[in-house]
C-alpha cells in the first residue's frame, strides 16, 4: 500500500484532492446506500486531505452529474484504485455496482480485471 508521504506527495493540490475525493464518493454511493463504515472512511480520507465540508459540498450536491476524474500520474492512478477498492470492502460486501465502477476505473487507467480482483483479494484478506 502507499505510504502517508506518497499519499501527500501525489495529492499535492486542492484540485487533485477534490478529484480523488469525488472518485471515492462515486464508489461509496454506487449501491445507492452509504453505510457507517463507508461514511467513516470518507470522513477519515477527507480529514487526511484537509478538505472541509465547504470544499466537498459541491460534490455531494452534484452527484448525479459527476463521473470519474482520471489522474495523469501512474502512481496516483494505482493509489486511487487501491483506495477505491478499500472503499468497496468497507462494509464487508462487494456490491455489483461498486465492483463494476471499480472495474471501469481500472480499465480506464489501463488495468485488467485480474489486477482489480487481486487488489480486492489482498484487501479483503487483511
Amino acid at each position: 500500500m502507499t505510504t502517508s508521504t506518497s499519499f501527500d506527495e501525489l495529492l499535492n493540490t486542492k484540485q487533485k484532492k477534490l478529484a480523488f475525493f469525488q472518485n471515492l464518493v462515486l464508489v461509496a454511493v454506487a449501491d445507492r446506500h452509504l453505510d457507517k463504515q463507508e461514511s467513516d472512511f470518507l470522513v477519515t480520507i477527507g480529514q487526511r486531505l484537509n478538505l472541509s465540508e465547504e470544499d466537498t459540498r459541491p460534490i455531494a450536491d452534484n452527484l448525479p452529474l459527476l463521473s470519474f476524474i482520471i489522474p495523469e500520474d501512474g502512481l496516483q492512478k494505482t493509489m486511487e484504485l487501491q483506495t477505491l477498492v478499500m472503499m468497496v470492502v468497507q462494509d464487508g460486501r462487494i456490491e455489483e455496482r461498486e465492483y463494476n465502477l471499480c472495474l471501469d476505473y481500472a480499465r480506464r487507467i489501463g488495468y485488467s480485471r485480474e489486477i482489480l480482483d487481486d487488489f480486492i483479494n489482498q484487501l479483503n484478506n487483511k
